[in-house]
Parts: structure tokens; sequence; C-alpha cells
């Protein structure tokens, strides 16, 4: 196999994650099979127990892995489900270190950071490397988060210098993407800020091969002459990477520099195949120059920090709505709302403006009441909804109260209210007292049995995402693979199943099912546990242009050119409204 390190300069948040997943994708396009693995240097174990405004989305993985939302780009570009073994963080490493020195498994050595760590590392690089069959990919795309300079990334940069020894050069290539400033004072791209970043990056043994120019503007050939000579990287090596419209330019931009070609010939390959842009050249041409427009507001919790505004938070969201705008040859103007905003007695004429509504996941009671309005003012005027995960829970909450319900709620909200339509599972609650919340949550991909009279089967259907799941479904029972939440199936049950990701702790109580039914509320589709219990994992209405929800959450298996069924028929709907 083929390791590709890709690191960064001068600031974070500089677009390691695009240009690591845009490299995998010119890769694939040249007739390789490519992963990629995210290094996380930070002490936590996992992403989950991180506020997204601390540290972006948390991505969830088809195994249950709560990762670094740069795995979702990974996923997005690719094309492939990547398991969460494919997430290293600093935590992982040192906890694996320790428990196997508490068993004794060194054999009486001092256990040091040097050779142990860049060891340990090094080892779940290579177990990530592995297909299902046991063989390799060809190509290993490694991202190091943080910024040269960061000692938290020194031991990876150790490792990825003992890879190269061990692998030997010419299968192992560095690039660097690194942030080109223009100061308004000055109005002149600098490049001091990236040849120190190079000088540090030599500093740890590594040379980088190409080195990536992010900058708001393209880089000229008098940038690109003095980093080759203060830098000692050759100029054709020098790719230009400016802000575009949509990330998924990115791989094409870097095409035109022939950056395939390059990586190819510095590990001494010859292209596979002769790589055809023309599908993503077509998507790309829709997202830049739609047709038609539609505006979205997007109600939900973490929106702003401090002046800020954080669209990481969704960002999986929003991608997925550019992904239907773009089969729909759409925009997708997303409005961010805060929902506490729209607590109390609302002026409505905000939402008003809009084609449909998006009520997102999240935790905790802050701007509840705001997103049950919303909700009730998309059911009451006729307008499109789609609810993921939380979304789905208000929904029912909405609904209920308008059905004689009135004091209806989620017992996380207000664990005491006397119709809890939404509560806790009793396996969830024991785990939260004793204080287990890491990996703790339904999380990865559960089986739903859908309702083949529903609104939900049909979008599923129609857009073969069914028959794809039902076949990746009796292949990995085939397998016993554990890893996957199947529940209890017969094989007519499989021929009405799909799979989607979850990530919560509270459910639809099995309870309130039958009244909330009786009163037009439709359940079109479930969960079954092996000891018999129906979790409720889509709800619709009839009589609504397209009031649609899940508890799952759908944007997780989007991709470009292969968009979210839900998000689809999402889209659509608005475009019709």
């Amino acid at each position: 196999m083929k390791l590709i390190f890709v690191t960064g300069g001068i600031i974070s948040g500089v677009g390691k994650g695009i240009a690591a997943a845009s490299i995998g994708k010119i890769l694939q396009q040249y007739g390789f099979s490519v992963t990629a693995v995210k290094i996380d240097p930070y002490i936590n174990c996992d992403a989950g127990t991180l506020r997204p405004t601390e540290h972006g989305e948390v991505w969830v993985t088809d195994d249950g892995g709560e990762i670094d939302q740069d795995l979702g780009n990974y996923e997005r570009f690719l094309g492939i489900p990547i398991p969460r073994l494919n997430n290293i963080t600093t935590g992982q490493v040192y906890r694996e270190l320790i428990e196997k020195e508490r068993k004794g498994e060194f054999l009486g050595k001092t256990v040091e950071v040097i050779p142990h760590v860049p060891n340990e590392i090094k080892r779940r690089i290579r177990e990530a490397a592995k297909r299902n069959d046991d063989s390799e990919y060809d190509f290993v795309i490694v991202e190091i988060g943080g910024t040269i300079g960061d000692y938290q990334n020194l031991p990876y940069l150790f490792a990825a210098k003992s890879l190269e020894i061990e692998f030997g050069k010419e299968n192992v290539a560095h690039v660097l993407v690194s942030y080109m400033p223009i100061p308004d004072s000055i109005g002149e791209m600098k490049t001091k800020p990236t040849q120190q970043a190079i000088r540090m990056l030599n500093e740890t043994g590594i040379w980088p091969d190409f080195v990536l120019c992010r900058g708001s503007k393209v880089l000229d050939e008098v940038r690109k002459r003095k980093i080759e000579t203060y830098a000692n990287v050759g100029i054709e090596n020098i790719i230009s990477a400016p802000d575009i419209k949509t990330i998924y330019e990115v791989p094409l931009n870097f095409e035109k520099d022939m950056l395939g070609n390059k990586i190819l010939r510095r590990m001494n390959l010859q292209p596979a195949v002769h790589p055809d842009w023309s599908d993503w050249e077509r998507m790309v041409s829709r997202i830049k120059n739609p047709t038609h427009r539609i505006k979205i507001a997007m109600v939900g919790k973490y929106v702003d920090i401090g002046d800020f505004t954080l669209r990481d938070s969704y960002i999986s969201i929003n991608q997925a709505l550019e992904h239907a705008g773009a089969e729909l040859d759409c925009e997708t103007e997303i409005s961010w709302i805060d929902s506490k905003t729209l607590e109390g007695t609302p002026d409505f004429h905000e939402l008003s403006r809009y084609d449909g509504l998006i009520i997102p996941g999240g935790f905790g009671s802050s701007g509840i009441e705001g997103k049950i309005n919303a909700i009730r003012y998309a059911r009451e005027n006729n307008m499109p909804f789609l609810g993921l995960c939380y979304g789905l829970q208000l929904a029912v909450v909405e609904f209920a109260r308008a059905h004689g319900l009135l004091d209806a709620n989620t017992t996380e909200v207000n664990p005491s209210t006397k119709n809890p339509v939404i509560d806790i599972l009793l396996s969830q609650k024991s785990l939260l007292e004793s204080s287990q919340y890491g990996g703790t949550m339904r999380l990865g991909a559960y089986a739903a049995i859908l309702d083949k009279n529903s609104r939900i089967y049909n979008m599923y259907t129609k857009t073969g995402r069914a028959l794809a799941d039902q076949a990746l479904i009796r292949e990995l029972m085939k397998r016993k693979d554990q890893a996957f939440r199947f529940g209890v199936f017969s094989e007519s049950d499989i021929e009405n199943s799909i799979l989607e990701r979850h990530r919560h702790r509270y459910e639809v109580n099995p309870r309130y099912i039958d009244i909330l039914t009786k009163n037009g509320l439709v359940f079109s589709g479930f969960h079954q546990k092996e000891d018999g219990t129906r979790l409720m994992e889509f709800l619709e209405l009839k009589d609504h242009r397209c009031f649609i929800a899940t508890q799952g959450h759908p944007e997780f298996k989007s991709r470009f050119g292969d968009p979210a069924p839900m998000f689809l028929e999402f889209v659509r709907a608005c475009l019709e409204k």
C-alpha cells in the first residue's frame, strides 16, 4: 500500500479534511482503491463527549463510532463507508498502552513515549489499511489534525517519518496544506508564514512533497517562486487552492494542476484507468449555476458562539441539502435560526418567508419550546417539514399536545410530565445513573422495517436505496457482523428494510403509539429489538405537502451524486411549494 500524510500549517480549519478527501477522490478516478484515516491529537477517546460548538459536528459511522466531522468528508467524497478504527486519538493510543501495561503485556519493559506511542500509532494505521477480505487498500490517506508546531502532533509526525523509513520513500508522500494570508493593510499575499510552516515540518525530519496553498485568491507565479526558493519545494508541486463556491470543485481545481498524475509519478505508478469527471462536473455545474432556488429555515440550538455563527455544527445536514439540490438543479439557501427566538408567543412572519423547515438533532432543554412552535407552524400551514432525531421526538410532542395531551413532553426536558410521549429506555437510564456517557447512546446503523404503504417506503424504493440496503443487510448477516444492529427479522422483513445511522438515548414511548396513531400520526417504520420492543424510526402525516421525520440521521449516508432519500423528497416538496 501507499501512504499519503496530510498536515496543516499556519492556522486550524485551513481545509486539510477537504484536501485529503479530494486527493482520495482523484486517486479513485485513476482506478485505485482508497481509504482515509483521521488523527485527532486530543486526549478524548472520541468526539462523542465534545460540544458541537467546541469541535464541530459529531460524525457517526455504521459501526457506532463517534468521530470528527472530517470522516464525513471522506465518506461523501469517496462514496464508501469508513469504520470507527479509521479515527485515531491520543486518548485511544494512551488508553491502549496503559491497559496493555497493566496486563503485563510488555513483559517487564519500561513503557515510554518513544518508541511505544509511535508504534501503537503505526499499528492502528496498518489496521485501518485492511479491507473486509484482509487485503489492503492501494492508498491510505492519513490526515494529522492540528497545525505544524503544535507539540500534540509530535508523536504522530514521528510515526509518519518512521513509516516512511519502513515502507521506503517511493511508498510514502507528504502533503502540507498551508494558508496564504492577504493582510488588508498590505494588500499582498504573504508567503513567509508558509515558509515557516515548512521549516517547522523539516525539523521533524519530514520534507513536504506537495504544498497546497490555501487562500482567498489564486496563487500566482511570483508567490510560487518565493516558496520554491526559500523552502526547497519544486514549483511544479506548489499547488494553488483558492476559495471556491462548493467543496466538490476542489478535486477538479487540483486536477487543473495535474495533481493526480504528479502524485502517481512521485510514487512510481501509472494510472490504472483514464479519469472520467463528466458526472462530477455536471453536478458541480448545477451547484454553481442552479436553475431553481429555495429558502430553508434550520431551527437549531448550536448556532452561535460569541459573535460568530457555527455552521459546522450541522455540516452533514448542509451537505445533504446540497446533494439533493444538485440532483434537482436547485440551490438550497439555508438560514440558521436560533430556536430560543421562537419561544413564548413568536411572530411567525419570519418563518413564512421560507419554503421549508428542518428541525435537526440536539440535546437538552434549551430552545425546545421554540422548536415545537416552529413544528406547529409547519404542520398547520402545510409547510414542508423534515425532522431529524430530536426533530422527530419534538414532532411527536407537538402532535400529542395538539390532540388533547396538553402537557405532553419528553422526559429529557420534563422528567415529571404526566404524558411522557418521549422517554428514555431503561438500559440508557442505568448508564446515565452510573455516569457512563461516552459511546453509550443508541449508536450506528440500525435496521428499520418500513410500512409498504407509506411515503417513506416509496422514497427509499424509488431512489434505489432500499435495494442497496437490503443487499447489504444480507451480506452483513451472512458474515455475522456484530457492528450492525438488525433486531428481529424474517426474510420478508428484510424486503421492507433499510439502514440508517443513529445517535440518541430517548425514544417514542410505546404506551402512546396507539393513541397517536388513532389521531392520524403515521409511524411508517420501526426497529424491533430482540426482546420484542418496537422502537419507532419514522413518522409522516398523510394529508400534508411533506411532513416527515426520522429517529435516525440520514444526512450521514448522503453522498454527492447519491442524495439521502428523505432530503431529496423534502427539497422536491419545497420546490413544488
